[in-house]
Parts: C-alpha cells; structure tokens; sequence
C-alpha cells in the first residue's frame, strides 16, 4: 500500500512533480511493482489528481472515503475488507525503492513463529551531526533485540557524555504491519507524545505494540523538500 497525500506540508504537490519524465507517485508505484515482493500493490489517495494519474497507467489505486491524519489511517481504511496477512506501507516520496531491505523486512515475518511483531521497519546508521540534528531527519533508539523504544525528532540518545560512543539511526519510512496492528492504530486515539512529535510510530509505542527494526545501510532518497527532488533527479539521470 502507498499511501499518497496531494497536499504535504513542506512540500506541496510534491507527489505530481515530474521525475524522469513521469510523476514521483507513479515512479513510486512502479519501482514497489518491479520488486516483485508482493502480491498486489495499491496507491491510496484523497486526490483525483493521484487517483487518475495512476489510472492512467493502468495501476490499481484506491480514494480514501474519510480524512485521515496520517498514512497509517488512510491504508487501515483501504485494507479493512481485504483478505490480507502483513501489509507493507511504502512512502510515495522514495522512487528509489530498495528490493532488498525490504525482504528483510518481510522475512522478520517469516521466521515470527510465536507472531510477537506488531509490525518492522527500517533504519540507516547516520554519522553527519548536521542530519542527526535535523528535525526532518526522524531518529530510532533500540533495545539489544532491535525492538525501537523510541522515535524522535531530536538527537536520540543525546550526546551528553562525549566519551560514550553511540550509534545513530535514521527511521526510513517503511512500514510492515500485521493487519490487526494496522486495524488497532485505526481507532486508537493519538496521545501526547505522538502530537508533540508528528511521528505515527509512537503510537504503536505508547499502545504497548512491538516493532521489530531492521538495519539496513542502503539510504535512498525521500523527496520533502525541492532540494530533495533536485538530487532524486540527478541520481535518475
């Protein structure tokens, strides 16, 4: 499932900007089809401009029927009826897809025999202290089992003791979920933490839901801003 807002708020329209002669959505859409790691892959949208986009290429694409807060909501919302086991939320700002993290992802299913995984995702070590910093840069802290304990805008752990050698971790926006997680996130309110930051994965956190991270060090490029898109740009060419 990509979900896949018209109206981002650092970004507007980003999803329609052109990409190598086609919108970042539908390259999006594409490279998620290339991987051949799923059964079927959706765009779910609150655009007709998406929506038909999509279409147009004869992808399959679903309009949400309410307003949601976030991604998460708006693929609840589209899999409720869907005869579905583990559902994959793939950002529609990475086109540049990477197949293999995201067979570990899946794979974090496979051999979850006891099914102790609400959902995975992924994270990226960082070391420039400017992306550390930086509030668009969301960071992960970890248990000794790679379960997140917390995700956070800020620089997590801080650096108080400059002796103390520390990992930094980027949380890259890719989502494995067992559907009843998802079903769960749907009609649980938003508490604090998770308003303070704008960060959906906290709330599985503050609900007590398990969620296995897995270290890849394939970073890729997330279009949120239109230096974001500058760069994308130049890597497909």
């Amino acid at each position: 499932m990509i979900p896949a807002r018209y109206q981002a708020s650092r970004f507007p329209a980003k999803l329609m900007q052109d990409l190598g002669g086609k919108p970042v959505i539908v390259r999006t859409y594409e490279a998620a089809l290339q991987t051949k790691l799923f059964d079927e892959v959706y765009v779910v949208t609150d655009s007709d401009t998406i929506f038909n986009a999509i279409s147009k290429i004869g992808g399959k694409v679903l309009m949400s029927k309410n307003e949601h807060e976030s991604g998460s909501d708006r693929i609840a919302e589209a899999v409720e009826d869907l005869d579905v086991d583990i559902v994959i939320n793939v950002q529609g700002d990475e086109p540049f897809i990477d197949g293999e993290s995201l067979k570990k992802v899946i794979h974090e299913f496979e051999k979850d025999a006891e099914k102790e995984i609400d959902l995975a995702s992924l994270m990226t070590p960082i070391t420039d202290w400017d992306e550390i910093s930086n509030p668009n840069t969301v960071k992960v802290i970890v248990d000794n089992q790679d379960f997140a304990l917390y995700f956070s805008r800020s620089p997590i752990p801080y650096p108080r003791d400059k002796k103390v050698e520390a990992k930094y971790y980027k949380h890259k926006g890719i989502y494995a979920f067992r559907k009843r997680a998802l079903l769960d996130f749907q009609r649980l309110p938003m508490l604090p933490l998770e308003a303070k930051e704008k960060i959906e994965a906290i709330r599985f956190l503050e609900y007590g839901k398990k969620i296995k991270m897995v270290e890849t060090h394939v970073s890729g490029i997330e279009i949120d801003t239109p230096e974001d898109l500058e760069r994308a740009r130049k890597v497909w060419k």
